[in-house]
């Protein structure tokens, strides 16, 4: 296995740093942007899916939940899943965005962007399995010759 770290970038690839940004940003763009592809997906279908109405009637008819009545009325609506799954769907576009952009070594910001939102606890991609790879792609992104390379 070759030991890149402390290679000058360029020094062992004929395309120079390009070619070594473009790597060391291709695998942490594929895992957020899968990540975040998939819980996208998920809170889509989760959505479209019919309400578990049995939770429902079990908590309703709960006497000790009796103050809290109306809002779990509105958090199983149709309306209140959706509220509750917008922030995370958002997050998770983000995100992808972001990765492809990083990935095609475009738009440093919106990269930023999409690694820093993928660090957000429960909301990130995949829940809290985000967080490293959004750290990982910080790491990446700050190097000075991926940065460079961003078109």
């Amino acid at each position: 296995m070759e030991n890149n770290f402390g290679v000058p970038p360029g020094a062992n690839h004929p395309g120079g740093a390009g070619v070594n940004a473009k790597e060391a940003v291709s695998i942490p763009a594929i895992l957020l942007m899968v990540s975040s592809a998939l819980t996208f997906l998920y809170y889509l279908v989760s959505l479209a899916l019919p309400a578990n109405q049995e939770a429902l009637e079990q908590v309703l008819n709960n006497p000790q939940l009796e103050q809290f009545r109306g809002a779990f009325e509105f958090i199983y609506s149709g309306t209140g899943r959706f509220v509750s799954s917008l922030p995370v769907l958002v997050i998770n576009a983000l995100t992808f965005f972001g990765a492809l952009k990083m990935k095609n070594l475009q738009s440093y910001g919106l990269a930023m962007a999409g690694a820093i939102a993928a660090i957000i606890p429960c909301c990130g991609p995949c829940l809290c399995l985000g967080i490293p790879l959004g750290i990982w792609a910080l790491v990446v992104l700050s190097k000075p010759e991926v940065k460079a390379s961003f078109t």
